[in-house]
């Protein structure tokens, strides 16, 4: 079992930058990959970026390559999504996700663990 706690959502003007913040415990995370959600109103649920278990590989949605970044630190069981240049199209309610999976996988069937998600609102 891996619990997920996402932090750092919030409200910010279009172009400004947000942090979120996603906490894990339970089950070694560096067992997992990684990866970031997240669901509008009336939307189904995307996948925004993720991260394998090392690090060293990433993968991000086309909308958001090149404005977000994603990372972990393994050692202190956390994960991390960058968001800057933010769009009002960016407002959803964002997700941290496990996957026990060697690469990064899209697909929301195949992330085993789920946070609570955490809203970000960006005006414009």
């Amino acid at each position: 079992q891996v619990q997920l706690v996402e932090s750092g959502g919030g409200l910010v003007q279009a172009g400004g930058s947000l942090g979120l913040s996603c906490a894990a415990s339970g089950r070694t995370f560096s067992f997992y990959s990684m990866g970031w959600f997240r669901q509008a109103p009336g939307k189904e649920r995307e996948f925004v970026a993720g991260i394998t278990l090392s690090g060293p590989t990433t993968r991000y949605a086309d909308s958001v390559k090149g404005r977000f970044t994603i990372s972990r630190d393994n050692a202190k069981n956390a994960v991390y999504l960058q968001m800057n240049s933010l769009k009002p199209e960016d407002t959803a309610v964002y997700y941290c996700a496990a996957a026990a999976y060697t690469g990064v996988p899209t697909a929301t069937r195949l992330y085993g663990y789920w946070g609570q998600g955490t809203q970000v609102n960006v005006s414009s």
